[in-house]
């Protein structure tokens, strides 16, 4: 793995860096390719249970990809199928929180919608600039905002590229905290920490769940949803949870 990548692990909580400060955090393929294994490890383990994502520094989360890498790619083709660093965040199977610090551009941006939880910290700043360079974003920019922001917004953010700080962010609903640099990455540890004490199962089938409720019709969303609740319902730890309910203690979930 490249050191412009930082995995830790500890106890049931992941984190992922993006440890290239001097670039903000730009993302380079060889990034690409370490988060995709990251992430895998991620889905392969039984004992993570949620996974935060930063960036290194103060000044930026992350700028995106590093265009000066961008002409690497000897075809438009060959570019449209890279792997993707957004499409690996996607992927995840665990809850993420997504910890913003500094500029969240292009990329950057997508890579944060990609998460389910995103905190900031007061000097972030979101923007999806690429069409100050003639072109889009292409990893779910402008699907994301929609569903974050409204249309409205999506298109000044899309059609603009201008970036937007982060109380307005917040005003928006494209984050859900915003704090003081300093109480950035404890706020995501201990939002991680609450979640990682949950049922495993249904932490991750309410992520399922979400993702549904934005990309099917109501009925057949409502209908999902009642499927994974019962798949929920049949695990050992839903059996734990209504034991401990009965016996007034805390459940001790194991992923069964």
């Amino acid at each position: 793995m490249t050191e412009d990548i930082k995995f830790s692990i500890d106890g049931a909580i992941a984190t992922i860096t993006l440890n290239r400060p001097q670039k903000l955090n730009a993302v380079t393929p060889e990034m690409a390719d370490a988060i995709v294994e990251a992430v895998k490890t991620c889905n392969d383990s039984d004992t993570i249970r949620c996974v935060i994502l930063t960036g290194a520094g103060e000044r930026a989360f992350c700028a995106g990809s590093d265009i000066r890498e961008l002409d690497t790619y000897e075809t438009p083709w060959q570019f449209r199928n890279r792997p993707d660093y957004c499409d690996a965040f996607r992927a995840l199977l665990k809850p993420t929180i997504c910890a913003v610090n500094g500029y969240a551009f292009g990329g950057g941006l997508e890579t944060a919608m990609s998460c389910d939880i995103r905190i900031a910290s007061d000097n972030a700043q979101f923007a999806a600039p690429e069409i100050k360079l003639g072109w889009i974003g292409g990893g779910g920019m402008a699907a994301h905002l929609l569903h974050s922001i409204g249309a409205s917004n999506a298109a000044l953010m899309l059609m603009t590229g201008d970036p937007i700080p982060a109380d307005k962010a917040l005003q928006w609903g494209l984050v859900s905290e915003v704090l003081p640099s300093e109480q950035l990455l404890p706020r995501a540890r201990a939002v991680a920490e609450i979640i990682a004490s949950r049922a495993p199962i249904a932490a991750e089938t309410a992520k399922l769940d979400l993702k549904a409720a934005v990309s099917m019709p109501l009925e057949k969303a409502i209908e999902y949803e009642r499927d994974l609740q019962t798949i929920c319902f049949a695990t050992a730890d839903a059996a734990e949870g209504r034991a401990a309910f009965k016996e007034k203690r805390q459940p001790i979930f194991t992923r069964r």
